[in-house]
């Protein structure tokens, strides 16, 4: 089955505000074992200029997943999930995400193709701070493996 393309510009808001925590962000640098002192350490984050500890650069696939999920979830979407494989992954900031941001996220289908056989989805997930400052776009694609 053939990825629905008039998904495309659908948008999936996350459920509920996602709050980054001192230990979330722990998990996340020690689950990719890197542990650099301004994620782990608020005195190292704070002789940086940052208010708290700071995540990881790739800690924002977290705040895709709710969003992508639903996406995916969808059977008029057409996504087989047990022939996805992760195509690419990429991260444009305003500011380091960091201790204490509650974040509001919207999961957008900005892409969808077909290529050697293959289809290919591209969402992004905006997030935006309480106040409304735009935080970090997280872009994930995945690659629909034909048969």
């Amino acid at each position: 089955m053939a990825i629905n393309p008039d998904y495309l510009g659908r948008e999936y808001p996350a459920p509920e505000a996602y709050e980054v925590t001192r230990g979330k962000i722990r998990e996340f640098a020690e689950s990719i074992n890197d542990l650099n002192p301004v994620y782990l350490d608020t005195a190292s984050a704070k002789a940086l200029g940052y208010a708290d500890v700071i995540a990881p650069p790739t800690f924002p696939v977290i705040l895709g997943m709710a969003g992508s999920a639903l996406a995916l979830a969808d059977p008029d979407l057409g996504v087989d999930f047990s022939r996805v494989v992760h195509g690419d992954q990429g991260f444009r900031y305003t500011r380091p995400l960091q201790a204490g941001d509650v974040l509001s996220t919207v999961t957008r289908i900005t892409d969808i193709k077909s290529l050697g056989g293959n289809e290919l989805i591209t969402m992004e997930t905006v997030a935006h701070a309480a106040d409304g400052e735009h935080v970090v776009t997280a872009g994930m694609m995945l690659v629909v493996r034909g048969s």
